[in-house]
């Protein structure tokens, strides 16, 4: 007797299309297999309390069950596009280490190479899941979470949100009816094939017609990245702090323009050119699609921003120009950049990033969901392959 072939429906619960960034990402993780993947988010997470380990692996799987599009992989190989697959088995991503037997000095160094592994992963796209959770104890009741996914699974307004849900869970010993239904990731897809591209890429065109070629500030720069970029944190100030957004509500813009404004000013000093243009990252979460502020996934894309000089035209004037340019693109942000530039006519435009990011993960914020558990301390790092990012983060 002939058993039944297995079909693609017994393996998968969803087989869907990506998003723009998402195969933006996807062509930066194949386009050279051996070099730094640059887009591996980590969080580290101390804390301290009794901690159930079992209970933990019970929450991180429930996690998974309810945002099913977290334990996708990303195939494209002998496909006309690329498709993420969300397969139905799956192991549970928690590894824990005990290190609470160990000497101070031994347990620092031991410590040390754990967070080095962590940042040498490479996750696999094909092989799912791209996120997995370090339980390391470095005293009976002193802990430390390390936490590492592939950016193409989620942005960082998702991250807050799977944070939450997985403290939520934990708290409620897995039980999911302690958290209200999920919207899915893929009604923001089922959103994204509804819009009129064509209308998308002819509004893109026409912002960056007349655009006299890419604004580079390391144009001897190459694709692959071997280590990950240094970072410069600055905090401005609260008196220049207080006077940018008292001029943004002056003007009737937001602080978001002022930067890129400044930004362009500054591009534009660097490399001598009077018609300038970045990347910036946008939200890509359409106010109209129901739920969207809880959905978790890959919704942010990244876009060009253009900004002219004119002469004669004052700072007010020029600050008023781009806030009318961006705001006219706004309903065309779903656009992937790859089709923008080849609508533009153009092949790359920029080698900066502007980020401008109102969801960060801090103690505070985590302390709310963690429950019985007290949490010492947050950090976290991630990057992108441009030569220069400049990623604001507005402060109280």
């Amino acid at each position: 007797m002939e058993e039944d072939p297995v079909t693609s429906n017994d393996l998968f619960e969803d087989i869907l299309p990506l998003a723009p960034l998402q195969e933006g990402m996807l062509f930066h993780a194949t386009y050279d297999e051996d070099a730094l993947d640059v887009y591996t988010v980590r969080l580290a997470i101390d804390f301290e309390g009794p901690f159930d380990l079992d209970v933990f692996r019970d929450a991180v799987r429930a996690l998974l069950i309810r945002r099913n599009n977290l334990r996708a992989g990303f195939l494209s190989e002998n496909l006309s596009r690329p498709v993420s697959v969300v397969p139905r088995a799956f192991d549970t991503p928690v590894v824990v280490h005990d290190l609470s037997a160990l000497g101070g000095p031994e347990r620092a160094a031991r410590l040390g190479e754990l967070e080095a592994a962590e940042r040498a992963v490479r996750f696999d796209l094909t092989s799912p899941p791209l996120l997995r959770f370090t339980v390391v104890r470095l005293a009976e009741n002193g802990w430390r979470l390390m936490f590492a996914c592939h950016h193409i699974l989620l942005d960082g307004w998702s991250m807050p949100i799977v944070l939450g849900e997985l403290f939520t869970l934990y708290g409620a010993r897995a039980d999911a009816s302690a958290l209200p239904p999920a919207a899915p990731f893929k009604l923001y897809l089922a959103w994204l094939r509804k819009q009129d591209k064509e209308q998308g890429l002819k509004a893109w065109r026409n912002a960056l017609d007349g655009l006299p070629g890419a604004t580079l500030v390391a144009p001897d720069a190459d694709d692959t990245t071997q280590t990950l970029p240094g970072r410069i944190v600055t905090d401005l100030p609260d008196g220049p702090s207080a006077r940018l957004t008292a001029l943004a509500r002056r003007l009737g813009i937001t602080v978001n323009t002022a930067v890129q404004t400044a930004w362009g000013l500054l591009l534009a000093r660097l490399t001598g050119g009077e018609d300038v243009v970045f990347g910036a990252t946008v939200s890509g979460r359409p106010p109209e699609l129901d739920g969207v502020e809880s959905m978790v996934g890959l919704f942010i894309n990244t876009v060009p921003v253009r900004v002219r000089l004119a002469p004669g035209e004052s700072l007010r004037e020029l600050l008023l120009r781009v806030q009318d340019e961006q705001s006219a693109l706004l309903d065309h942000h779903y656009i992937g950049l790859t089709e923008v530039q080849r609508a533009a006519g153009h092949g790359r435009l920029f080698d900066s990033l502007v980020a401008f990011e109102s969801y960060p993960v801090d103690a505070d914020s985590l302390q709310s969901s963690i429950g019985g558990l007290t949490v010492t301390g947050v950090s976290g790092d991630d990057a992108t392959h441009y030569p220069l990012t400049l990623i604001v983060v507005p402060g109280e």
